[in-house]
């Protein structure tokens, strides 16, 4: 801005102006030098913070037998490997030391799940690495360490391309020490990650561990996958029922709309609340209502990480209702597939051919079902919407999906057309979801 400009813009004073023009000049020139302008600097914050180490396994040796440039378009690709699957999870790529990757969670965005997300990616990340091959045609792998816990964060140090917001506390400490147990392609996680994760995935113990700089032995997970769960709010609480205050209105008008829709007059009822409320609370209640009641239960959740993956609420439920396990042949996959659809369609064999592509089952040693994408999935979305009808003929069905607003397109269309044919039959629809 000149003198000009500001006194078009109303500041008529001279010395008004002559404080305003040595003002800009003087952010020119300590931008010029690289200070920092502490109005554009938050003030550090203490945070609860999940923290992820990750590393190339062997780049050492590789840089010795490896050209200069070889190395480099090598660690180039990694890193954009990393930065790609961490933003992916919302993570946060606060460093790169060579082969090294320094990601916060839970910053500078606060999450729900940072823990969570953070294994996620560490387990995304360890695929995505190992399908990557060095110049010489060697397979890669990384190696990931992850704690949780209470850290200051935001102090700037550092100047120019080399500042960085800096992480004070153990936890960072702790991430880079489990990293150094870590095997190749393995995701360890440290005593505090591994209880706010509850069952959402399998770990292996790996017992007290003593480590550097540690007095006292430190205890540590391996994760080895992410469990499929009927319920989130199950997986990560283990108790049993909570005890609710002040929400017997809601489980009363619940409990009318379930009388309704065994009488056949199907029911849809929107549990609205903010994160937190108590809504899966209340869902968890009123099925503790109907134990002694004869029913049918479906349970579809909805997970952020897969909004993009057609069908992924039943994918994971007709897994966990057939019990199909990650190492099972395909042909006993199938079996059980039959035998659970069998409960609700005469046509189980028919319908499990359909629902094999769905799963990715093959069927005779090719994948089953029609060629045309669209063709398949109308008739995938036929046969589930078959056996909800077969399934809600035999007893009354109550039908929960979690976390709506996760959904993903294909699963809102099947819910959709789910919907209008429930009208008539005897079935509840139980939809918790967030307001915004």
């Amino acid at each position: 801005l000149t003198s000009d400009d500001l006194k078009d813009l109303g500041v008529e004073l001279v010395g008004h102006r002559r404080k305003l023009l040595n003002a800009i000049e003087a952010l020119r020139t300590s931008a010029e030098k690289g200070a920092v302008d502490p109005m554009s600097v938050a003030e550090p914050e203490r945070r609860h913070l999940t923290v992820f180490f990750c590393d190339l396994v062997g780049s050492t040796a590789l840089s010795t037998r490896l050209d200069p440039e070889d190395m480099r378009e090598l660690i180039r690709g990694y890193q954009n490997t990393c930065t790609a699957v961490i933003t992916r999870f919302e993570g946060f790529c606060a460093k790169f030391m060579g082969d090294g990757v320094l990601a916060y969670f839970g910053y500078p965005r606060g999450l729900e799940d940072a823990a969570e997300r953070a294994v996620h990616a560490g387990l995304a990340l360890t695929k995505e690495v190992a399908r990557q091959t060095s110049p010489l045609g060697e397979p890669l792998a990384v190696r990931i360490g992850i704690a949780t816990g209470i850290v200051i964060v935001g102090d700037l140090i550092g100047r120019g391309a080399s500042q960085e917001q800096v992480v004070v506390g153990e936890t960072p400490n702790l991430a880079a020490r489990l990293l150094a147990l870590a095997p190749p392609g393995a995701v360890i996680v440290s005593t505090e990650t591994r209880r706010i994760l509850g069952h959402l995935f399998e770990y292996e113990d790996l017992g007290e561990r003593t480590l550097k700089g540690y007095s006292e032995a430190v205890h540590a997970w391996r994760v080895v996958r992410a469990k499929t769960a009927a319920s989130r709010f199950e997986a990560l609480h283990t108790g049993g029922p909570t005890d609710l205050v002040g929400r017997d209105e809601e489980l009363d008008a619940l409990s009318r709309l379930w009388r309704r829709a065994k009488a056949g007059e199907g029911q849809v009822a929107l549990l609205c609340g903010e994160p937190g409320i108590g809504k899966s609370c209340i869902v968890q209640a009123f099925r503790h209502r109907l134990r002694d009641s004869a029913h049918i239960r479906l349970l579809y959740q909805c997970s952020p990480y897969f909004t993009n993956t057609a069908l992924h609420p039943v994918i994971e439920q007709l897994s966990r209702a057939a019990t199909l396990g990650a190492h099972d042949q395909a042909e006993r996959k199938l079996e059980r597939l039959e035998a659970t659809l069998a409960l609700g369609t005469n046509r189980a064999r028919e319908a499990a051919a359909i629902l094999a592509t769905l799963l990715s089952i093959p069927v005779n040693g090719v994948q089953a079902g029609p060629s045309s994408p669209e063709e398949l999935k109308e008739r995938t979305v036929a046969a589930l919407l078959d056996q909800m009808d077969g399934l809600a003929a035999r007893q009354p069905l109550l039908l929960v999906i979690e976390d709506i607003h996760w959904i993903d397109p294909t699963s809102h269309d099947l819910l959709d057309r789910g919907v209008d044919r429930a009208e008539s039959r005897s079935v509840l629809v139980l939809i918790p979801f967030r307001p915004a």
